[in-house]
């Protein structure tokens, strides 16, 4: 049935570098930017996307925007199963009763986010993959060109993950965990050798990273939860040829097969959901939803309501 096809789709939004004003390089709008994520929040409200054909909202706001942000939700009384906010990331260490009490300076623990009334941590995203794995090849150039060194760098990401996954989980935050292969990682050759390089990867990420969840989860029932998305890294920015909706059903799919969890998770695409793939994206039946960034690409960058209610139709017109 149709509404059981939509029911439990999420719709996340990477709100990046909105916390600084475009006149100091960010792509914030404003100069203000606490006041331009109230804002947005607001007429995200107004249009009416929270349980829009059921769909359900998480915006992952950078750490300084956290408090205005769920402030405004609080008070528009807004029903957090359709609408809450997130954080971009949590440390891999946290604080404990009797324990390390926080010092942690300059990282942002996953009681941190709880405690100012976050109900989502964003792990694994491929920009902070990215940045892990850049440490590692500082440390150890060879990572560039020796294959074995490049995989143990790889899964040594993968179990940093792993950590912030559970912290996020111990401190009750939901999670969105992001895998994906790279471009060279999916390499040349045949559809079937690329098929089998990018499981061999997605498996060895959902291995390692994924770790012990499956018992965290079953310790807090009911409320415990975690997606997983997608993220092409190959496909993502400016020029890039996004996958088609063929290959977004063929690794959802390994995805949820491969994950070490009690059942099959719900998979969003990460790679960018857009008003261009949105409807293409919402007919891939093993597809839960997706992760958006901008709804402007071009110059001014922007992320706007509006542009989020176009996407949002044109994936709806895909589900039905």
């Amino acid at each position: 049935m149709k509404g059981e096809t939509m029911k439990g789709k999420r719709i996340f939004i990477n709100l990046k570098r909105f916390d600084i004003p475009a006149s100091r390089g960010g792509i914030c709008p404003l100069e203000d930017p606490p006041v331009w994520a109230k804002d947005i929040l607001r007429r995200t409200v107004a249009l009416g996307l929270p349980g829009k054909g059921d769909l359900r909202f998480v915006f992952f706001f950078p750490q300084s925007l956290l408090v205005p942000a769920v402030q405004t939700l609080r008070e528009l009384k807004v029903d957090s199963s359709v609408l809450s906010v997130g954080c971009q990331g949590v440390y891999r260490e946290d604080v404990r009763p009797g324990g390390n009490f926080g010092a942690f300076t300059t990282q942002f623990p996953a009681q941190a986010a709880a405690s100012l009334g976050c109900l989502w941590a964003l792990i694994g995203h491929s920009e902070e993959r990215k940045d892990k794995f850049e440490l590692i090849a500082d440390y150890d150039p060879a990572v560039h060109t020796m294959r074995e060194a490049r995989e143990r760098a790889n899964e040594a990401v993968d179990r940093v993950l792993n950590q912030e996954v559970h912290r996020a989980l111990e401190a009750g935050l939901k999670v969105l965990f992001c895998v994906g292969e790279t471009a060279e990682e999916k390499g040349e050759g045949t559809e079937d050798e690329q098929k089998t390089r990018v499981q061999k990867v997605l498996r060895r990420q959902l291995a390692v990273g994924l770790v012990g969840v499956k018992e965290a989860l079953a310790k807090v029932p009911g409320t415990g939860e975690l997606v997983i998305g997608y993220e092409p890294r190959w496909a993502i920015g400016p020029g890039k040829v996004p996958p088609g909706p063929d290959y977004i059903e063929f690794v959802s799919r390994e995805i949820k097969k491969s994950a070490p969890l009690d059942r099959e998770p719900d998979v969003v695409y990460g790679g960018g959901l857009k008003v261009e793939n949105a409807k293409s994206i919402g007919g891939v039946r093993s597809i839960d939803g997706g992760l958006v960034a901008l709804t402007r690409f071009t110059p001014p960058l922007e992320f706007s309501p509006e542009g989020l209610a176009e996407i949002v139709d044109r994936y709806l017109e895909g589900i039905a």
